[in-house]
Formats: structure tokens, sequence, C-alpha cells
């Protein structure tokens, strides 16, 4: 929100002109201070005290919570060349974590803001070596600045949704996709165009445009929370995080915004910002299905605030969460591959995680990247059969004729072989849910059966039904001794489907 500031010195040594997070213009409102930033131009950070979002009940169930943790050292940074990192993204997957964030390394890419990413088994100690996977081009939208990462997977491919901007300018901010089919080498999707761009209703004096992306799948919907400072609905200071969705992940497809009708039909190019969720900058949106809500969460005075929402974003089912501790820079929610919330693998029907990692200094620029979090406990998960498979997909969980139960898509699969069942799912529980008894069989995933692959088909199982069950991975196949027999389209396409299982 700051004006442009001369002297900010870009990778190539010269001098350019560039709205930064970091050139805090600190603004009193109700007596808080806050500090107001963004991506390459822009604001990222709610201040305690602006007013909730206008229509939108707030009664609402206080939760219990519990487990207060946090990490004692970064969790990931582009090492001494990186003078910032900030704007995470982390998702569970393949059996540990990623993550995504902003900075800037020499050498990268365009003369900007690059995206790293990093992996680890765990939470609790660093990432391995940082590697830059996306930076601008030097053409397009996008040509300097590519920042604010959201990932999730969905059937096997990598999003990537992030705010790109071509030049140190005003009003040049919009949201870009980009796919992958392992996280690290990124092809821009929608002809390298901008998905979503400032709706321009508002002038106001910051003028950081759209973007600071958060993109979650959930039933068929890709839904997608930004901000956007020209928005209709947006505070006197371009603070308010806005909602759309779309069937496909480039957002053409059924486009929807929200708005005083809940969400409705609407041209990409010109749906209006009527109605915001959150009055808030830089925000990440997650869908708890142990809650039946939707989670944002935004910095605050006192660390991290989530918030929750109904699923048509109507009500406020439940008060707030604070998650506390230091930070400087907006936080990142640790997310299930899709965007959902990861379960408890003690205690999945009834304890949510919530963790984050923020940035936590301020020193020429918000770095050192930690992690903070805090359980929500007494959660009612499992109620009824619907809830409980939306709560237990993807875990695992031992059966009682000594192989493993996975769930995926509402149905119990039989796993032979508790390698594979590790492989596909989002991790392994220590003894039976309960609730899964009400789920429908699935297949048979014994040791040895078919696997077949064709050319831009994926690796697929053939159980004892005679359907074909998508995984993706060949290690898989490798995992469960089942000889990859590579055949034509039309011979993988003629098997009925089963259930897909490319790792949730």
């Amino acid at each position: 929100m700051s004006e442009p500031t001369n002297g900010d010195m870009g990778r190539s040594g010269r001098s350019r002109q560039v709205v930064r997070p970091w050139v805090g213009l600190s603004l009193l409102l109700t007596g808080v201070t806050l500090l107001v930033s963004g991506c390459s131009g822009g604001a990222s950070t709610l201040a305690e005290g602006l007013p909730p979002a206008p229509g939108i009940s707030h009664e609402g169930q206080k939760l219990v919570t519990d487990h207060g943790r946090q990490g004692a050292q970064v969790l990931a940074s582009g090492g001494q060349a990186a003078p910032y990192n900030y704007g995470p993204a982390l998702i569970a997957d393949g059996g540990g974590y990623r993550a995504w964030w902003c900075s800037q390394l020499p050498g990268a890419g365009a003369d900007g803001d690059d995206i790293l990413s990093a992996a680890g088994p765990a939470l609790d100690k660093p990432f391995g070596p940082a590697q830059p996977v996306f930076s601008g081009t030097g053409t397009g939208f996008d040509a300097m600045h590519t920042c604010d990462p959201s990932v999730i997977k969905v059937r096997g491919s990598y999003y990537l949704y992030y705010t790109g901007a071509a030049a140190d300018h005003d009003h040049i901010n919009g949201i870009g996709v980009a796919s992958s089919t392992d996280g690290v080498s990124w092809t821009r999707l929608a002809d390298s165009k901008p998905i979503l761009t400032s709706s321009r209703e508002v002038n106001r004096a910051n003028t950081y445009g759209a973007g600071q992306p958060s993109v979650v799948y959930r039933d068929g919907w890709f839904y997608l929370l930004f901000t956007d400072t020209a928005g209709k609905a947006a505070g006197w200071d371009g603070a308010g995080q806005f909602v759309v969705r779309a069937k496909d992940p480039a957002f053409r497809q059924n486009f929807q915004a929200w708005g005083d009708k809940g969400f409705t039909d609407a041209d990409p190019a010109k749906a209006s910002r009527s109605r915001m969720v959150v009055n808030a900058f830089s925000a990440d949106l997650m869908w708890v299905d142990a809650l039946d809500a939707w989670a944002i969460a935004h910095e605050t005075a006192e660390g991290t605030t989530v918030g929750f929402w109904s699923v048509d974003f109507q009500r406020r089912p439940f008060q707030d969460v604070l998650i506390p501790g230091q930070w400087k820079e907006g936080p990142g929610l640790v997310r299930r591959a899709d965007g959902h919330a990861p379960a408890s693998l003690t205690d999945p029907c009834g304890r949510v995680p919530l963790d984050v990692v923020r940035a936590t200094v301020l020193g020429a620029a918000p770095t050192d990247l930690r992690w903070f979090g805090i359980d929500v406990v007494g959660a009612k998960g499992c109620l009824d059969d619907k809830r409980a498979a939306a709560v237990l997909d993807g875990l695992a969980m031992p059966s009682a004729d000594r192989t493993i139960d996975l769930i995926a898509s509402g149905t119990r699969m039989r796993v032979e072989r508790r390698s594979v069942a590790l492989a596909l799912g989002n991790g392994l529980l220590g003894a039976p849910v309960d609730a899964v008894a009400g789920l429908s069989r699935g297949g048979n995933l014994k040791a040895g059966a078919l696997a077949v692959r064709a050319p831009d088909r994926p690796v697929g199982i053939v159980l004892e039904d005679g359907h074909l069950y998508v995984v993706g991975d060949p290690q898989v196949a490798e995992l469960n001794s089942s000889g990859i027999r590579e055949v034509t389209q039309h011979e993988w396409d003629s098997y009925p489907r089963g259930t897909d299982l490319t790792r949730r």
C-alpha cells in the first residue's frame, strides 16, 4: 500500500521502483498499527480491529483447542543468496511435505520474484535444499514477477496458482496458473494469460490489483480465494478476500462468482467483486471435512486467526481460532494435496490439526519461514457415512483379515500389501475406525494383479472384478509385484473404470 520507492535493487544490480511488503506503510486504525504488504507491489496482512465482512452471519460454536506447537528452526529458505522468503504454500504429499514460496535467486529467471520449492519428511526439522521452479519469462503479464504460490494436486496433476506482474508498475498484477506432473517442471496454462485480473471497479490509493490466490478442489469444483484491491466491496485500503469457482483448473468452465446471491454464473473478465468473505490481505483457504466448513487463515495482532465458513460462505458456524506466535508476513496452511485439511492419525473423526508456516523475521525483507500449529478437538467428523467417507478419504487402516483397508471415494478398498496402501494413501492408522463399517466395499487389490499402461494414459491395475483402477505412479505397480503391460489406448479405454486410486 505504500507508494513505489526508489533504490530497491533488482538482481541485475539496477535500481527499480517497486512496492514491496517490507516497505511497510504503518497505518493506524482504531488504535492498532497495521503492516500493509504484498507481492511485488501489494498488500498482505489483515489488521486486527477491521470490521467483519458485511452480510455474513457471525453466530458460531466455540471450538476447543489443544496441543499448541511450533518449530525451533527455520523450515525452508533460499539460502544466503535469497534476500526474502515469504508467502508459502504447503501440502502433505508422498509421505512427507512439500513447500513452494516467494523469493528471489540470482540467475533463476527474469529480474524479479521467483517461486522456490523444497521438501521434507516432517514439519519440525528443516526441509531439504531449495530450488527455483518458476520465474518470469520476460514476456506476458508475468514477465518479471511470479509470487504468492498456491499449489494443489488433482488426479495426479499439480496446479500452481500465482500472482504475476509484467513490471514494477501499478495495476498490472493478475493471477496465473501452471500445471506439472512432478511439482518442479511447470507448463503455463490458459495460453500463458491471466485467469483473473483486477475488476478495476473502484480507484483506490492501493493499486496492487488482483493476486494472492488460494485454491481448493472440492466436489468437482476449483475454488479460488483472492485479493482485489480495486474490487467494489474491498475496504478503503483495498483489503478484502473474494471467491470464485469453476469446473476446470483454468477457471473457464462453469465460472461462478460469489456475491449477494451466493454463487452465480459470471464472465471471468467482468465478474463484480460485490461481496467479500473476510476483510483481509494474503489469506489462505482450506476445506475442513471434519467440521464440514471452510477455514480461512490470515494474520492478526497475536498470530494467525483461522475463521470458519459454511459451504456456501453464508454462515460462521464456529468462532475463530488463534494460532499464536511470531509473524511478519502471511500464513500458508499445511493442507492435503487437494487443499483439504489433513486428517489426524490419532483421532481422525474428532481432532483437526491446524498448522501454518509464516515468515517470522523482518530484516531487509520478510524471511525465516517457521512452523506453528494447534489442534481443534471435539469435532464430530464421523456422525454419518457421508461425512466419515470425506474425513477418512485417503487413510489406510488395519482390517480384520490382516490386510489393509484404504478409504477411497466413499468405499473401502481391500489392499493386500501394507507398502502399497501407504503408497496410495495419506497415512496409516494404528487401529480400525468404527465409522468405516457403513461404507460400501470396493475392489480387492491383490499382490501381482495385472497393471497396464498406454500412450497418454496412466498406470492402472486390473482387479478381479475386471475394472481398471488408476494408480498413476509406476512405483505402486512395482510395490505390488504387478508387471506393467503396455497396451494401446483403445484397449486401455475399453476397461470399465473402477475407483481412481491416484494418491489422494
